[in-house]
């Protein structure tokens, strides 16, 4: 591929910065059709000396049209124009006619995704190169996990959440569902059938998950923060456990105060709960920083931290990880080593190298700069509008759109879906309590322009009489 010639000039005497403006100059070009897919970009290095500024300059640019879906990244073969001939167009606020064949590709808006950037990551793949070149091993990896991920995963939790914790308090898990299965399972020797206490609305797949590996699911109704002390010591009988999501609640997007978080370990000691924190979205904060996970506040109660790369990397790896202690850590360990480990042993090596070497805190700084220029698009499309009010947007990879009285969300979906854009409706999140009015919107896979395109959609379809 030829590498294309850029004629950019940058104003000095602009206030923007040099990595705005220069960005701007390159997606004009893009949407002018001046570059094109088949385009190579200069690299940073040679465009940094042609425009006389700090390859910084150029890489910040850079990094900031990857995010927004302009130019991907392909290692040693350079920066290419990324733009799909069907999304180059400057979006249209009328609303399309459905077809039985959509004119353009299914642009995905269900929460749960997260970008892709860490497998085009050069970072990630020399972390997996490097596990897949590693002597051949003819044995199981250890059930509880290889030493090198529950070290890295131990190392990483430090850095990133306050929690200190030694290698041997970790167990490596197949993600979440695999989490709660080895959880309900353990407490089942305790307990023919044990009771877990969940947030409604809640995660509908943990409730799926717990019913499934034989635990009894009682739900709390719950606002956006979470559980209340009031509400736990009014309960007849305490559960055997209680799952919560403190860092953001899930869907509704809060946090557990501080005052909540101690007086929920404060119930659990006194009556003998179990407390399985799910640290959902700790990663993503936009707007203050994160609290100290509950596992990391000083308690008698006994807490499992459970963790995941589904959000930081991908669901795809299928891996996480539990953070045990005590009695219930014993009791874990020794269920899992009759289980096994579900985790293969090249995967396990690869994420600790990965992390190790600095690359997934690397990986969510970008994540976190990329989120934002999404969660500010829904805000400029969404946030003036007086029938639509959206919240969830403190941390994360979702939002949440209340809608008015007038529109009703499962109808909405319904259109949307037709005309190429899935969504999730708040209503199924909700297990007993009557559910609110609205949708659910994950921003953390699309590019910038296919929310954007997205977003044209859902205003059009809310705007018809």
């Amino acid at each position: 591929m030829a590498v294309a010639e850029l004629p950019i000039v940058l104003d000095r005497k602009d206030r923007s910065p040099l990595a705005a403006q220069l960005a701007g100059r390159l997606r004009q070009a893009i949407l002018d059709g001046a570059l094109r897919p088949e385009d190579n970009l200069p690299s940073s290095r040679r465009l940094a000396a042609e425009l006389g500024v700090s390859r910084g300059v150029v890489v910040r640019a850079f990094e900031q049209l990857s995010g927004e879906g302009y130019l991907e990244g392909h290692g040693a073969a350079g920066t290419r124009v990324a733009v799909r001939a069907d999304l180059r167009g400057r979006a249209s606020h009328t609303v399309p006619t459905p077809r039985s064949e959509p004119s353009h590709p299914m642009i995905d808006l269900t929460p749960g995704h997260p970008s892709d950037q860490p497998f085009r990551n050069r970072e990630w793949r020399a972390a997996w190169r490097r596990a897949v070149s590693a002597p051949e091993n003819t044995v199981l990896p250890p059930a509880l996990g290889t030493e090198g991920l529950r070290g890295a995963v131990a190392g990483h939790l430090a850095s990133s959440r306050g929690v200190v914790a030694n290698p041997d308090d970790v167990i490596v898990t197949a993600g979440t569902s695999d989490a709660l299965q080895l959880i309900v399972t353990a407490l089942r020797h305790r307990s023919t059938r044990p009771r877990v206490l969940v947030e409604d609305p809640g995660y509908p797949t943990a409730r799926r998950v717990l019913s499934a590996a034989g635990a009894a699911v009682e739900t709390l109704p719950v606002g956006a923060d979470g559980m209340r002390a009031e509400q736990l010591a009014s309960l007849p009988r305490p559960p055997d456990a209680v799952l919560v999501t403190p860092s953001h609640q899930y869907p509704l997007g809060g946090h557990m105060p501080i005052r909540e978080r101690l007086a929920l370990l404060a119930w659990a000691a006194e009556h003998g709960v179990l407390v399985l924190e799910d640290d959902y979205d700790s990663e993503f904060r936009h707007r203050r920083m994160p609290l100290p996970a509950i596992a990391s506040l000083p308690s008698d109660a006994e807490v499992v931290l459970v963790g995941t790369f589904s959000k930081s990397l991908s669901p795809w790896l299928r891996c996480g990880y539990l953070v045990v202690r005590a009695d219930s850590g014993r009791l874990l360990k020794d269920t899992r080593r009759a289980l096994d480990t579900p985790v293969g042993g090249t995967l396990q090596t690869a994420l600790a190298h990965y992390l190790e070497g600095g690359g997934l805190a690397r990986h969510i700084a970008r994540a976190r700069r990329e989120y934002a220029h999404r969660r500010a698009l829904l805000l400029e499309r969404l946030g003036a509008r007086e029938d639509v009010e959206i919240t969830a947007l403190d941390g994360g990879l979702h939002a949440v759109l209340r809608l008015g009285s007038r529109i009703n969300a499962d109808k909405l979906a319904a259109a949307s879906l037709d005309h190429g854009v899935r969504v999730a409706t708040l209503a199924s999140y909700y297990a007993h309590r009557p559910p609110a009015n609205g949708l659910v919107i994950g921003y953390g896979a699309p590019t910038d322009l296919e929310l954007a395109r997205a977003l044209d959609i859902l205003t059009g379809l809310i705007d018809q009489p």
